[in-house]
């Protein structure tokens, strides 16, 4: 019986994961269909939200020395939304930053209207430090660092993406694709590599691995941690993809394991940012995590999306 459950909110996707003890057995479907939709009514808000994913126009990779910014095609970076000319962010040859506005942009940085200051990109940005935020109207962009390469990532709050979305699909729910998988640890952590849309490929601790049986046959998943101590990230693909789900691959954020078992709630599998986006820089389903196994459970394929 479930003695308590709650709901984590994931803070790289906004989604929800509903976490239980290790039990497979609800009380009330009602109850646990109650907290699958609470879970997806979270996800939506976040992705909806005038800053969430639905909300990029553009990733906009930065030259060394000077990048001219703004919407005029004269620009270096040319961007969808903003003024004519906002200024130059210069990337220095030892990874630097900097950003000079010009004086008639109206645009601030992290609230602030300045003329020149430091960008602090996402690879740098640690504790209470947030990415530096240029904003101008009602777009903003701050900048990205992956694999040592430089990008404006570009939100507007009024992008077609968000205006226009279509909301999101899903099978049918179904209590069985929430399992109580065995976890094995993993001492030291194992090494994994993830590769990316945009052709990156990223090495990540493995801290163990999650098995499970489903129809009689015995499978493995192995997740990462995107914060030190934080949720499991599995990253999947199965036998629907590229068919009845996004290609690339599904996410699941699962909370740690308790009493060696960890729960694979399948009915919140859900698309990463570039089934809605082509500006997002989302990790493929590496080989480890590629199930021989039709998962119909989760999010469905987005009708509004494009293949990548």
């Amino acid at each position: 019986m479930l003695r308590h459950a709650f709901i984590v909110f994931a803070l790289f996707s906004g989604v929800a994961a509903v976490h239980a003890e290790s039990s497979n057995v609800f009380a009330s479907t009602d109850a646990y269909i109650q907290q699958i939709n609470q879970a997806r009514a979270a996800r939506v808000a976040r992705l909806t939200s005038p800053n969430g994913w639905l909300s990029l126009i553009g990733l906009e990779w930065l030259k060394a020395g000077d990048n001219r910014v703004g919407t005029a095609a004269d620009n270096d970076v040319v961007l969808k939304a903003g003024p004519a000319h906002l200024g130059t962010v210069t990337l220095g040859k030892d990874g630097s930053l900097r950003i000079a506005l010009l004086k008639d942009s109206g645009a601030t940085v992290d609230g602030k209207s300045v003329a020149e200051a430091v960008l602090i990109d996402d690879a740098h940005a640690t504790g209470n430090i947030n990415p530096t935020m240029v904003n101008f109207g009602n777009a903003n962009f701050y900048v990205i660092d992956r694999d040592g390469r430089k990008a404006l990532r570009v939100k507007d709050a009024d992008a077609e993406t968000r205006q226009h979305f279509l909301g999101l699909d899903y099978f049918p729910m179904d209590p069985s694709w929430r399992i109580v998988a065995q976890w094995v640890p993993f001492n030291p952590a194992h090494k994994m590599q993830v590769g990316s849309v945009i052709g990156t490929i990223d090495t990540v601790d493995v801290p163990g691995k999650a098995v499970f049986t489903r129809d009689g046959r015995t499978y493995e998943l192995m997740p990462y941690q995107e914060e030190p101590g934080g949720d499991l990230f599995f990253v999947i693909a199965d036998r629907t993809s590229g068919k009845e789900t996004y290609g690339a691959a599904r996410f699941m954020d699962v909370p740690l394991a308790k009493d060696g078992k960890v729960i694979l709630d399948f009915n919140l599998a859900y698309n990463p940012p570039c089934a809605f986006t082509p500006f997002a820089t989302c990790p493929l389903a590496p080989p480890e995590n590629r199930l021989d196994l039709r998962v119909t459970a989760g999010e469905e394929k987005y009708r509004g999306g494009h293949p990548h």
